[in-house]
């Protein structure tokens, strides 16, 4: 991916837990990039190895999968009227996606028209991982996903937990009260309303699936950053988050969009280097553990500190 369309999470010198979300206007939920067609085969590549894994719902959530499904398909003809169309005649709609030449037939709310649940067929349309928080009376609970490009979780494990319990792993989460503040905020999102937010890790190679049941995989690739290897190596890894309130069951759609920028690329902006170099060297170490930087913090570092000094010495 190139600077130009990355979205680069730090505005900060020093890293610290904030909501950082913002309103968006128009409410769209999902963005389709350069990367489309490469990210949507793998999605579904993913999802027929390993669907039980990548796809997971409670009865419950049926109901908010229609809604979901028929609000992804009318922001993608919204957003995108070139690459995709949403149209009704009768009972039955169609959903015309032009980029892969492909079309989705059904009656809204008949499980028999469709082959797939309905946030499963919605979500191989789009880049973005789906998550369905069902809005109940004792909080928020995970109630459906397709989630094909996780960062060290597992769906299955959260599927059915409150939104709580499923963040307190996070260090410094429960701090000043901060996650009940994030809770008291997603409560307060009105019905046709989206927010955006930035959370930021590494990743080693270009992976964009990394589940926990898969660690054994590509966590041992974590050991192999040297100095030397580091700019092909290490990538930031960003998730753009967003958080819709549903108009019909007030429920909330999370849509995950995750880019990826090797150090090599992201060494090229002077003013990145130095954000992402002072952000990562005053990393509180339960932090960098938690995002699995120990490994090879001193490596990566040693890299960019080295790559500054370069850029130090020709600006002399």
């Amino acid at each position: 991916m190139s600077n130009r369309t990355f979205p680069f999470p730090f505005t900060k010198d020093q890293y610290a837990y904030s909501n950082n979300s913002s309103i968006l206007d128009p409410p769209w939920t999902l963005t389709v990039t350069e990367d489309y067609e490469k990210e949507i085969t793998l999605k579904r590549k993913l999802l027929q190895q390993n669907h039980s894994r990548c796809f997971r719902s409670l009865p419950i959530s049926i109901e908010s999968q229609w809604e979901v499904m028929r609000l992804v398909f009318t922001q993608l003809s919204e957003a995108y009227p070139s690459h995709f169309s949403f149209t009704q005649k009768g009972k039955e709609f169609q959903f015309q996606n032009h980029l892969l030449n492909e079309e989705e037939t059904f009656i809204f709310r008949d499980c028999t028209s469709i082959e797939l649940e309905p946030m499963d067929l919605a979500g191989r349309h789009v880049q973005e991982d789906l998550i369905l928080m069902g809005d109940r009376s004792d909080g928020l609970f995970l109630e459906a996903g397709q989630l094909c490009f996780p960062s060290n979780w597992s769906l299955a494990f959260v599927l059915g937990m409150e939104f709580k319990s499923i963040h307190y792993p996070v260090p410094g989460i429960t701090d000043n009260g901060f996650i009940e503040k994030v809770g008291r905020f997603i409560s307060r999102i009105r019905p046709n309303t989206a927010w955006e937010r930035k959370n930021w890790s590494i990743t080693i190679s270009e992976k964009l699936d990394t589940p926990l049941e898969t660690y054994a995989d590509w966590g041992r690739m974590r050991q192999e950053v040297t100095e030397e290897n580091a700019g092909e190596l290490v990538h930031l890894r960003v998730e753009v988050q967003r958080l819709f309130r549903m108009p019909i069951n007030h429920d909330i759609l999370f849509s995950i969009h995750t880019y990826l920028l090797s150090l090599e690329e992201l060494i090229k902006n002077e003013q990145w280097l130095m954000l992402f170099y002072r952000n990562i060297k005053t990393l509180d170490d339960d932090i960098a553990d938690y995002k699995g930087i120990s490994q090879y913090k001193k490596e990566m570092l040693g890299f960019v500190e080295k790559t500054m000094a370069e850029k130090e010495k020709m600006n002399r």
